[in-house]
C-alpha cells in the first residue's frame, strides 16, 4: 500500500484536431508528472475521458503508458461502470503486466442502495488479480459510498485498499479515519481538500492539478505527509485560484487548458465536453504567467 501513498495524477488523455488521441502529447504529460516526482499515476478516469474512449483505445492507451512509465512510479488505471459483470469481464481482458492496481468508480445512473454498492465493489475485488481502490465522486455518480459501507468493504475485502473519497463530506470522510483499518488508504480526490484530509490521517490525493504542476503540488503533499503544516498551507494558498479555475467551467476542460497554455498538449476534448469559455482560458493564461 505504501506505494499509493503520496501525489497520484489523475493523468489527462491528450488529443489532436481530428479528436484521435495525441500519443506524443501523452508521452511529454507522462514524462513531466514522473520528473515533477508524483509517487504514482492513474490513467483513464473522469479526467482522462475515458467515458468517451472505445475498447480498442483503451487498450491501446493502457499500453502506451506502461511502456512510458517503464516502471518508474506505479501505474492505476480505471475500470468502472454500473454494469457488474461488464467490469468484471473487462478485468478478466487485460494483460496487468506493469499495472499496479486498479480505480473503480461508484455505479452512475442506475442508482444502486448501499447493499448493491456492497456487492458490486466486492465483486470487482474478488476477480481482480491487483489491488482495488474504489472511487465515491457523488456529484458525478448520484452515487454516494457511505462510510459504513467503505468500512465494511475495507474489513471484508483484503483486495480492497482503499478509497479516493470526493464526496466533499467532511464529516464522512473523517468517519472512515477513525474507523479503518490500519492499512487501508483515504486518497483525497479533490485537490482543495488534499491538507485537510491529510491532517486527519489521510494518505495524500489523487490529483488533477499536479498534471500542470506535478513538483509544487508534491511538494505539498510531502510536506502535510511529514506534518510540516506551514509550508504546505503556504503552496496550498498559492495555488487556491489555479485549483478553482481547473473547476471553474468544467473538468477536464479547465486542466486541458493549463496544459495547452503550458505548452503540453492541445486544447481539444471530446464531446459533450468542449473547452473552457474565452474568460477562464484569459483568467488561466494570466494564472499560469504569474506562476512562472
Amino acid at each position: 500500500m505504501k506505494k499509493f501513498k503520496g501525489t497520484g495524477v489523475a493523468i489527462v488523455t491528450p488529443f489532436k484536431n481530428d479528436s484521435s488521441i495525441d500519443f506524443s502529447a501523452l508521452g511529454r504529460i507522462i514524462n513531466h508528472v514522473i520528473e515533477g516526482g508524483v509517487n504514482y499515476v492513474v490513467g483513464m478516469g473522469t479526467t482522462g475521458e475515458a467515458a468517451t474512449l472505445t475498447p480498442d483505445e483503451k487498450q491501446a492507451l493502457t499500453s502506451y503508458i506502461v511502456e512510458v512509465i517503464d516502471k518508474r512510479v506505479p501505474l492505476i488505471i480505471g475500470i468502472g461502470g454500473y454494469n457488474t459483470q461488464e467490469v468484471i469481464n473487462n478485468i478478466k481482458q487485460i494483460d496487468f503486466e506493469g499495472i499496479d492496481g486498479i480505480l473503480s468508480v461508484a455505479p452512475y445512473y442506475n442508482k444502486p442502495n448501499q447493499r448493491g454498492l456492497f456487492q458490486h465493489f466486492k465483486a470487482i475485488a474478488t476477480c481482480s488479480p491487483v489491488p482495488v481502490i474504489i472511487y465515491n465522486v457523488p456529484g458525478r455518480t448520484c452515487s454516494n459510498i457511505s462510510s459504513d459501507t467503505c468500512l465494511e468493504l475495507a474489513h471484508e475485502c483484503d483486495n480492497i485498499i482503499g478509497i479516493k473519497e470526493a464526496s466533499g463530506d467532511m464529516s464522512q470522510i473523517m468517519h472512515i479515519l477513525k474507523r479503518k483499518p490500519d492499512n487501508f488508504l483515504v486518497i483525497s480526490g479533490d485537490d482543495m481538500l488534499t491538507l485537510p484530509i491529510i491532517s486527519a490521517g489521510g494518505s495524500g490525493v489523487i490529483s488533477v492539478l499536479a498534471n500542470a504542476y506535478p513538483a509544487e503540488w508534491s511538494e505539498m503533499v510531502s510536506n502535510a505527509l511529514k506534518n510540516n503544516m506551514k509550508i504546505a498551507r503556504e503552496i496550498l494558498f498559492r495555488f487556491m485560484e489555479p485549483i478553482n479555475l481547473l473547476f471553474e467551467d468544467g473538468n477536464p476542460s479547465g486542466i486541458k487548458a493549463f496544459l495547452s497554455v503550458k505548452g503540453l498538449c492541445q486544447n481539444n476534448l471530446r464531446l459533450p465536453l468542449v473547452p473552457v469559455n474565452k474568460t477562464v482560458y484569459s483568467k488561466i493564461n494570466k494564472v499560469v504567467t504569474e506562476l512562472k
